[in-house]
């Protein structure tokens, strides 16, 4: 045997060893639901590398295959009939440069699994979602967000990203070195191959304090809403929809050392609350982060659940539509039109803010926006036939979805709101040529009908 045959034969060895360890994970190839429960993905074949030559091994071996994060999404955009990859053993913080102000992680690694090694190290993210338990790839890679005028979303954080492409190949893009193919990669959803670390930009540490006011009359915002929403780093709206009313508004803002600040006993009608809430008003605050004006370190206070409880409802269906800033208030009230038809099935509806990105699939691509969200009852029938009727009155604000929650939007109407999907497709197309990554929500929802 020649040495070229050598090689190729012990490079095809190591592969295959090490996809049969992968399988070997999984070996009742049962499939796995979402985090709620309300899918299960369409095969059983999950593989869960540890390193990335693993992942390099699994994607060359596939025909087909898509990346799975942490299961938080309600749609089938993780989805595939025949493999998934895991990420939840590319678990481990790579690196933190203090210099630079950045960190590495694997893609797995959750954040509420970075954020105390971050602020013990004199570090913050500029912001984070309402709840921790959320892989940091998965969640860039649709565009999840929190809350504040000023705050863009998760993804604004990345500044490198690392991945393995339709062929095998670990590729590496910057913002600094790739310019506009970066922007393009960052919100990927999934397209252009399996992320293995990514790189995030980092600021001083920070405390936050968070107060909660009740019963907000809607009517208030019609001549305040930027006011009210730009009334702290971070503002939340809760709302069930009955009686033109706003049951909660949460209020984060950055507490300054040995300052203490004024609480108001109303805000624009609303009144303190006299104890911790949940969101829900009727569920225990237990599972929420400290309120009442207590400061704390950033990442025990801008997300609305702790690490180590059960986040929101538990089992729920989500959807969420992004809206221009400027056309909040009217989107909210076009939104509340359809009360008696949405209160039936919710738990609770939520209204945040997300600054203007240049990432070409985010909802927030070029237009500070307002996201109108609602946590619904498990009621799958009830819920997707409310859906139409909310995309019906948010039409005339060019209403894009969250890419990881539900919606019933006709591919055409979606696509023809996504103003650089053409240059989106191109960079899938050179980094996944033969569509191995492409599975049926991307073809439905990304490219024209056949």
């Amino acid at each position: 045997m020649d040495k070229r045959s050598f090689l190729k034969a012990s490079t095809a060895l190591v592969a295959g060893t090490a996809l049969s360890r992968l399988v070997a994970c999984s070996p009742d190839k049962k499939p796995l639901s979402n985090w709620s429960g309300n899918l299960e993905y369409g095969t059983g074949n999950v593989f869960y590398p540890k390193t990335v030559e693993e992942v390099q091994a699994a994607v060359r071996q596939c025909d087909k295959v898509r990346a799975l994060g942490s299961r938080h999404s309600f749609n089938r955009i993780a989805d595939s009939t025949v493999n998934q990859i895991s990420t939840r053993d590319l678990n481990k913080i790579v690196s933190l440069d203090k210099t630079a102000g950045t960190v590495t992680v694997e893609a797995g690694v959750k954040y509420g699994e970075v954020c105390q090694y971050l602020h013990e190290n004199g570090f913050a993210l500029h912001n984070l979602a309402s709840l921790p338990h959320i892989s940091i790839a998965g969640s860039i890679a649709t565009a999840t967000h929190g809350s504040g005028v000023k705050n863009g979303n998760l993804a604004t954080q990345v500044i490198a990203l690392e991945f393995v492409s339709g062929n095998g190949e670990v590729i590496n893009l910057s913002a600094e070195k790739d310019g506009d193919v970066f922007y393009g990669a960052v919100v990927g959803l999934g397209g252009l191959g399996v992320v293995t670390k990514v790189t995030l930009q980092l600021e001083p540490t920070f405390n936050v304090q968070q107060v909660v006011y009740r019963n907000l009359p809607m009517q208030a915002l019609e001549n305040n809403f930027l006011d009210i929403m730009s009334s702290g780093y971070s503002v939340s709206l809760f709302t069930d929809w009955k009686n033109k009313n706003v049951n909660e508004v949460w209020i984060k803002s950055r507490a300054e050392a040995g300052v203490t600040p004024t609480i108001a006993p109303e805000f624009y009608g609303a009144k303190l609350a006299a104890q911790n809430m949940h969101p829900i008003e009727d569920q225990p605050a237990g599972n929420c982060t400290e309120q009442m004006g207590v400061p704390g370190p950033w990442f025990e206070r801008l997300p609305h659940f702790k690490m180590g409880f059960t986040p929101s409802a538990g089992k729920e269906l989500q959807s969420e539509y992004f809206v221009p800033l400027e056309h909040g208030y009217e989107a909210m009230m076009a939104m509340e039109k359809l009360h008696d038809k949405i209160a039936p099935h919710i738990f609770i509806s939520e209204i945040r803010t997300i600054a203007a990105d240049n990432l070409w699939l985010s909802p927030c691509y070029k237009r500070d926006a307002v996201a109108l969200h609602t946590t619904w009852k498990q009621n799958w029938d009830g819920v997707m036939a409310v859906l139409p009727l909310i995309e019906e009155q948010l039409a005339p604000f060019g209403a894009r979805p969250h890419w990881g929650k539900l919606f019933t939007l006709a591919p055409s109407v979606l696509q023809s709101r996504i103003e650089k999907l053409d240059d989106a497709r191109k960079i899938f197309s050179q980094y996944d040529p033969q569509g191995k990554f492409r599975n049926e929500f991307l073809e439905v929802n990304l490219y024209p009908a056949s």
